[in-house]
């Protein structure tokens, strides 16, 4: 009783984050240190290994002496390995390195394929012609790289005759196995049977490699040379 009263009279006068301080463990701190590496006067340890800007090693130095170093070369002092002891620093080009990390991310971002799932319906009284026309669509999807979850829906008593919803999973996996393969085997949901197909490995690199042409062509387009500006009216230029 006498520790309870005492915690609420901790948040009481010192404020929630006392109380959540209290019971948590000595590394709360942690999680308020920012992700970026820290640099420069941020560092605090009193010694640190120092790593030089062509990676040669400056062995154990002060704090001072490893800032004189780093202004010496024009660059910045990083700490790359907090954890070490003592904590590892590099020097380094802070500022560009973090325009160059910024750029490999946006590069590798513009490299990624992002995959769809695309949903198709089907029912067990679906005409052929109906059928034929949403196993096209399938087919498409797989080719452009994207997932297709085909869905079975029963009304009514048609849920007591499920082998047929069975039957047309089948059919679809037979029509289209030259572009996909399944990738999730039927299964209930409620009134639905549903699977999903995936595009087979030769389709999916044929999407891959077309996704990444085309980013590429895009970001040429985007890169090109400006259009040169028109001279002024009146400049006697023709």
């Amino acid at each position: 009783m006498t520790w309870g009263v005492g915690r609420v009279f901790c948040a009481l006068f010192f404020g929630s984050s006392a109380l959540a301080r209290e019971g948590s463990p000595p590394g709360w701190r942690s999680t308020h240190i920012a992700r970026d590496q820290r640099t420069n006067r941020r560092i605090r340890a009193r010694e640190v290994r120092v790593v030089g800007p062509a990676g040669e090693q400056l062995g154990v130095l002060t704090i001072e002496a490893a800032l004189e170093k780093a202004n010496e070369a024009g660059m910045d002092l990083v700490e790359v390995n907090p954890m070490a002891k003592p904590p590892v620093c590099k020097i380094m080009d802070y500022g560009r390195f973090k325009y160059e990390e910024k750029k490999r991310a946006s590069e590798a971002k513009k490299k990624q394929v992002v995959v769809h799932l695309k949903e198709v319906k089907l029912r067990p009284k679906t005409e052929e012609h109906d059928y034929e026309f949403k196993v096209r669509n399938v087919k498409r999807f797989l080719e452009e790289g994207n997932k297709a979850r085909i869905t079975i829906m029963f009304r009514g008593r048609e849920i007591t005759h499920k082998e047929i919803g069975q039957q047309i999973l089948d059919d679809v996996v037979k029509d289209v196995k030259d572009v996909g393969v399944v990738e999730q085997v039927p299964r209930m949901e409620g009134r639905q049977m549903f699977m999903i197909l995936a595009p087979n490995a030769k389709v999916a690199q044929r999407a891959r490699d077309l996704a990444r042409q085309t980013a590429a062509r895009t970001a040429s387009k985007k890169d090109g040379p400006q259009p040169t500006p028109k001279a002024p009216a009146g400049s006697g230029q023709i």
